[in-house]
């Protein structure tokens, strides 16, 4: 039996989609449908079900696919057995928010590098929402944004929460009391991109009290909206982290209205199986270096998960 072509079978499995597995595996759409029909051949069987919503196993498909993972784990081992002197090589796709950008990923990625030079890191940066959609899709290996996955193939793991906080220009005409959270949602508030959590959560908050019209500027780059705020062109809703410097020289300040802001959550979530240990690896990484940026930091800029710097084993 081919192991290339169980492979195959497992990605489309996987990704739920032909043409996505073509991609992921630098093939052509016509060449994993010729390894699937061949191993249905072989097998006998028919592997998957293919309708207008996409493609799914069918019940045969189900239990080829526990052999098939196992097949390829033993192949793996087998390998690893015989050549215990190369380095782990290979591409791991990361996606990150800007707010990860700009806190603790470059410790996670001195870590990678040192334990994996051989392996080759490809950073992808954009919103949670379009995170998720290509971590779905098989366009990256693992995300660190905000929200739980829900997807049979993906797991997640919630690696802590940055506090946030309303934060002015200590400069600028919003730099004074206020007397209630009404009275500050009259000014500009500037915050993430649209549809983001944090962009969601401002105005949940906003409307929950009352507020129903608020001006609200989306932005969708850390450096754009932390400039902007800095300049006075209005009160920022974001993570203290993300400004922890401006705030100790008292460039910027923390404005109390009576009404905290929800926290930010940073979530890892990748597609786990067979050959996919090193994206395992990572997570474990992350969580031991977000335990310890929490550590330097402190809680007013962020918070671990409790656990994290004792790296329990993933469930």
């Amino acid at each position: 039996m081919n192991l290339k072509f169980l492979e195959t079978f497992v990605w489309v499995a996987r990704l739920q989609s032909f043409s996505l597995t073509a991609e992921k595996m630098f093939s052509t759409q016509a060449a994993i449908s010729s390894r699937i029909a061949s191993l249905e051949e072989e097998l006998g069987l028919r592997l998957f079900v293919r309708d207008s919503r996409g493609v799914s196993l069918t019940p045969e498909g189900l239990k080829v696919l526990d052999y098939a993972e196992q097949m390829l784990e033993v192949q793996r081992a087998l390998k690893q057995s015989l050549d215990t002197t190369s380095p782990q090589q290979g591409l791991v796709r990361i996606g990150v928010m800007d707010t990860v950008i700009h806190t603790w990923l470059s410790p996670l990625m001195s870590m990678l590098m040192q334990a994996f030079p051989s392996v080759e890191i490809e950073i992808t940066a954009d919103a949670a929402r379009n995170l998720c959609e290509q971590l779905q899709k098989g366009y990256l290996d693992i995300v660190f944004q905000t929200d739980l996955i829900r997807h049979e193939s993906v797991r997640n793991l919630e690696l802590g929460h940055y506090p946030m906080h309303w934060i002015a220009a200590s400069h600028s005409i919003y730099a004074r009391p206020y007397a209630s959270l009404v009275e500050m949602a009259s000014e500009r508030i500037i915050t993430f991109v649209k549809h983001s959590r944090p962009h969601q959560d401002v105005l949940n908050l906003l409307y929950a009290h009352g507020v129903g019209a608020p001006r609200v500027s989306c932005v969708n780059s850390v450096s754009a909206m932390t400039r902007l705020i800095r300049d006075g062109f209005g009160i920022g809703a974001l993570p203290a982290a993300l400004v922890a410097k401006p705030l100790a020289s008292g460039e910027l300040i923390q404005l109390d209205p009576g009404t905290a802001l929800p926290q930010l959550h940073v979530v890892a979530s990748w597609r786990a199986g067979v050959g996919l240990e090193l994206i395992e690896r990572i997570v474990q990484m992350s969580r031991q270096v977000v335990g310890q940026y929490a550590l330097d930091v402190g809680p007013q800029r962020m918070v671990a998960v409790p656990g994290l710097n004792s790296q329990p084993p993933l469930e």
